[in-house]
């Protein structure tokens, strides 16, 4: 399940709930591309400004439109009593996976994350990946820690941030985790600009937002490296050079990928959870061209 192209959609929504039948939709699309995995209340499902509630029923809902896909469900909070009841309905729901990410308002501490992730990885039954992003967590995890975590029952992957994009580098910092965690952890890569530098340096699995949109591509690019054909997962990834580069003109991912659903018709207008908007105006019309560039219409 950790393995291969785990693409993540967003959870379309407005103020008065979750687009039940917009989200049913993405997700039975990644069901049809067969994707290895769907995904979803990752920080592309917007999961931290989700109810307990809501989040139980797009566990449900993704369950049961993922046909034989395997479903992996964010299950992050700021209390560990809601991260526990969190993943008590995922797998209630079906669930085939976990996902957890340390949120907190206070500063974490090493010990404060450890004892998370030993807490949850002890009252679960389905595997677990940790989701290590500093950029919304603002916690870094050494590669230390993440051997210890990695050692707890039903550890089984590590959602890791960007790796260099010279794939020397990208090696060898792949290389350092791997050697202090145990064989049947994989690693995952984020951040869809480093995926073919992180496939290729030996990542098992990448953790796509953009596959969450568009499937096809993204598998072409995963399965090209699957493959080891160097030059077609970097032809594939530097087709996609001028969203990379909105990407990071905006911020991340998030804000993109849920312009673009709005722009192609996958999801209605707004479709992010207040205070979060999608791009508007030049930047609405940049996203536009590159979507025609591209053909991802």
């Amino acid at each position: 399940m950790f393995t291969g192209l785990s693409a993540f959609p967003l959870t379309p929504m407005n103020e008065q709930g979750i687009n039940e039948q917009e989200f049913i939709q993405l997700v039975a699309r990644l069901a049809h591309a067969k994707v290895d995995s769907i995904g979803v209340l990752g920080s592309t499902g917007s999961y931290a400004y989700l109810s307990v509630e809501e989040r139980a029923r797009v566990a449900r809902l993704s369950v049961e439109n993922a046909a034989e896909v395997p479903v992996v469900v964010g299950i992050g909070a700021l209390r560990t009593r809601d991260v526990l009841a969190n993943a008590e309905h995922a797998q209630q729901a079906g669930a085939s996976g976990l996902l957890l990410a340390p949120v907190s308002y206070q500063k974490l501490t090493d010990d404060d994350v450890f004892n998370l992730f030993s807490t949850v990885s002890r009252a679960i039954s389905v595997p677990l990946c940790v989701y290590d992003n500093p950029g919304t967590t603002h916690f870094t995890f050494s590669d230390e820690l993440h051997g210890r975590i990695a050692a707890l029952p039903q550890v089984r992957s590590i959602k890791i941030p960007p790796v260099p994009n010279d794939l020397h580098d990208a090696s060898a910092r792949v290389a350092r985790l791997r050697a202090l965690i145990p064989n049947d952890v994989t690693i995952g890569i984020s951040g869809d600009p480093a995926a073919a530098a992180g496939l290729l340096a030996g990542c098992e699995a990448w953790y796509s937002v953009f596959g969450g949109l568009y499937p096809e591509h993204a598998l072409a690019l995963t399965r090209a490296a699957q493959e080891g054909d160097t030059e077609q997962t970097l032809a594939h990834s530097n087709a996609l050079a001028a969203l990379w580069a909105l990407y990071h003109e905006h911020g991340g991912s998030l804000r993109v990928a849920a312009t673009m659903a709005e722009l192609t018709g996958r999801v209605s207008a707004p479709c992010l959870p207040q205070p979060l908007n999608t791009l508007q105006g030049q930047p609405r019309q940049q996203v536009k061209a590159v979507i025609e560039a591209l053909g991802l219409g």
